[in-house]
Order: structure tokens, then C-alpha cells, then sequence
């Protein structure tokens, strides 16, 4: 790990380690298969031998291409996203205080980020309550796989106020509210939109409008996303229109 100032980087090795440990047990067995089945010492070293360099062959490109964590006082993000997320994070002077990680998931199924409390703190009191943002590295939809990678800064800015919205609404809400809030948001469609809503609202009175549209656009105008997909944006989150039309309506107010 390396620290300046208040910023730590690290390297995430978890799933690294636990291919080591699993190495070594198979190692480990192995080696106890090959004598309960009376295999020559020399047979059994040369096994080890070539596990050995296949395990070698195999984690030294994992080593390298490890993701890179960075740690900035409360808040844990990856490292190849670090400018967009601090980006969005300067929108939000409100959450400086609060303790949020930003962690990157194989998948989440139909969602591209989902902002939760952490279940060691939900029962805490707002101001010691952690929250994740889970970011999907791949998105899949009928057969269409949209990479991280391949999302334009502005766009992933955007997604990330939208979410950092939807932890303001929770730093609002105590813990037996955010216990009802998650049942209805299972439950119904309607509420659904409205905590989706609440969440763009929150970006748009935080100066956001520009990348929360930049999202928007990307995902109504984008020809290789599926209809499908598209007509669920529609039909949860607000409209180009209906932002600009708000933002109107700040500005005036």
C-alpha cells in the first residue's frame, strides 16, 4: 500500500490470495493422492513441478493487472475510475464526511450501479452509517455486453451523481425508513420511479444537469441498447425533457 496525505493506493489481492491458498491445498492433496497411489518420488516432483510453473505462469499476469484501490479518508474507489468519481464527489460537499465505497462487481443483472447502506451499519445512526455503490465492470443485455471501459467519462459521471442522490435520500431517512424504503422499492413499480426521480432531482439541485443528460442521452440515443432496455429508462427515470424542464424551474426559483 501507498499513502500521501490522506490518499492510500493499494492493491486488491483478495481474490489473488484466495487462488493461493486454494494452490496450495490442491498442492497439498495432490501430493497425498500421488503416494496413496504409490507414484514414483520422481513422478510425483515432476507434478509439482509443472503445477508449480503453471500456477506461476498464471498469477504473475493477476499480480500485474491487479485493480488498483485507492483509499481518500472515508471513501474507497477503484483506481481506473478515480477521476470520475471524484468528479461527482466535488458536486456533493455534503457527503465529505460520510464513508462510501465504490466497488467494482463481475455483474449486477439488470443494473449498470446500485447504491446501497452497508448491512454492518444500517442499524447505526446517520452520521456513522457506510453505503456502497456497486459498479457492474460488464454490462449484458440480449446478448449486447457494454464494458466499463467503454462508457464516455461524461456519461460515467453522471451515473455516479445519479447514485451519490440516492445517497443523500438515505442519509435523510433512518434506519426503519430505509427498511420500508427497500420493501417498496421490491414491491412496486410507482415507487420505483419516485426513489429514481428523488435521486435526479437530488443530482440536478447539485448543479449536476449537464451529466446527468450526458446519461440520458447516451442510453435513449445509443442504437445498440436493447428497445427493452431503453423503454425501462423511460418508463423509471426522468426524461431529457423532464430535466431540462426542472432545471428551468431551479433556476428560476
Amino acid at each position: 500500500m501507498l499513502k500521501n496525505n490522506n490518499t492510500s493506493i493499494s492493491i486488491n489481492i483478495s481474490a489473488l490470495s484466495e487462488r493461493v491458498t486454494l494452490s496450495i491445498i490442491c498442492i497439498k492433496l495432490w501430493i497425498k493422492s500421488d503416494i496413496s497411489c504409490h507414484y514414483s518420488n520422481s513422478n510425483v516432483i515432476k507434478r509439482i513441478k509443472k503445477y508449480i510453473l503453471h500456477l506461476v505462469v498464471t498469477l504473475i499476469p493477476m499480480m500485474i493487472f491487479s485493480q488498483e484501490i485507492i483509499h481518500k479518508n472515508n471513501k474507497i474507489l477503484p483506481g481506473n475510475l478515480k477521476n470520475e468519481i471524484l468528479k461527482a464527489l466535488s458536486y456533493y460537499p455534503e457527503l465529505k464526511e460520510v464513508a462510501i465505497e465504490f466497488k467494482i462487481q463481475p455483474s449486477l443483472n439488470k443494473s449498470f450501479m446500485k447504491a446501497q447502506p452497508k448491512l454492518r451499519s444500517f442499524f447505526r445512526s446517520k452520521k456513522n452509517r457506510k453505503y456502497v455503490i456497486l459498479i457492474s465492470n460488464s454490462f449484458s443485455l440480449d446478448g449486447l455486453v457494454l464494458k466499463i471501459e467503454d462508457i464516455p467519462s461524461e456519461v460515467l459521471i453522471g451515473w455516479f451523481g445519479h447514485e451519490l442522490g440516492h445517497v443523500i435520500d438515505y442519509q435523510q431517512r433512518s434506519s426503519i425508513n430505509l427498511v420500508w424504503y427497500g420493501i417498496r422499492y421490491l414491491l412496486s413499480q410507482n415507487y420505483i420511479r419516485e426513489a429514481e426521480k428523488a435521486a435526479d432531482v437530488y443530482a440536478l439541485t447539485h448543479n449536476m444537469q449537464h451529466y446527468i443528460l450526458q446519461t440520458k442521452r447516451f442510453i435513449l440515443d445509443n442504437a445498440s441498447l436493447p428497445q427493452k432496455y431503453k423503454d425501462r429508462i423511460r418508463r423509471l427515470y426522468l426524461s431529457p425533457d423532464e430535466i431540462l424542464l426542472l432545471t428551468k424551474e431551479f433556476e428560476q426559483n
